[in-house]
């Protein structure tokens, strides 16, 4: 018959090993609690965006839709200056932006740059205004002739309300970028919750937010308080700037 008592040197032996096998299984459980909270966050982040409005929807398709016997001979005269300053390149630039959820898609412009634009942009990044993951830059010398006053009064943005009609953007909301959520910091997620938008919030202001972080906060307080007279004001304050710009008064 085998004996099975233990003296207390072994019992001692045994209990140290138990509690070191619960110690390790309570630090892995944490730890895989903590990585699953975190991932959760961030997804909760993105999938806010995804429960569709059908109310702001329905506003921007109408507005969209009422606005385009005005908008389409601007953009007909548009592409008469681009193609009259470059005969051989294309009227329109389209570019890869991220939207709500973090979704890819292509984002259309009137194109105000010249041609390889994009490939003189490492040549110019370090002179860049944005503190953050954008790029912006003063008296940028890609910018076309036309493309200057073009862009002075947003006129290049215009082609952007074909994306709204897909379904890709809003009139209002953060603005599209064209680098990739997965350089976000996690809070900064939370501005993938809805369409980006022709404008937006920081846009309209007299004194724009150059930090990307900051950026982000204006673009969530937004979300977090989004409305039809908030959007309603964000776009008439839009028209303010552009005729601002237009007339300097």
């Amino acid at each position: 018959m085998v004996n099975l008592d233990m003296g207390p040197s072994r019992q001692a032996q045994l209990s140290a090993a138990q509690n070191l096998i619960r110690a390790g299984n309570d630090v892995a459980a944490g730890t895989q609690s903590y990585q699953s909270e975190r991932a959760s966050s961030a997804h909760q982040a993105i999938q806010l965006g995804r429960t569709p409005d059908w109310r702001f929807r329905a506003f921007d398709v109408t507005m969209v839709i009422l606005a385009l016997p005005f908008v389409l001979p601007i953009l007909l005269i548009l592409a008469l200056c681009v193609k009259l300053d470059d005969p051989s390149s294309p009227v329109f630039f389209t570019q890869t932006r991220y939207g709500r959820g973090g979704r890819p898609f292509r984002l259309f412009k009137i194109r105000t740059m010249v041609p390889g634009a994009e490939k003189m942009k490492e040549t110019l990044v370090a002179l860049s205004e944005d503190k953050g993951a954008g790029f912006k830059l003063e008296n940028d010398p890609r910018i076309t002739k036309p493309g200057r006053w073009i862009r002075k009064l947003y006129l290049d943005e215009l082609p952007q309300l074909l994306n709204v009609l897909r379904g890709d953007m809003a009139l209002v909301g953060p603005r599209a970028n064209s680098y990739s959520p997965d350089t976000y910091e996690p809070w900064q997620r939370q501005r993938l919750a809805v369409r980006p938008g022709l404008t937006g919030s920081w846009q309209v202001m007299l004194n724009k937010p150059q930090d990307f972080a900051q950026r982000c906060q204006i673009d969530i307080e937004y979300i977090r308080t989004k409305s039809f007279r908030g959007d309603l004001g964000i776009l008439v304050q839009t028209l303010v700037v552009c005729l601002y710009r237009h007339t300097g008064v």
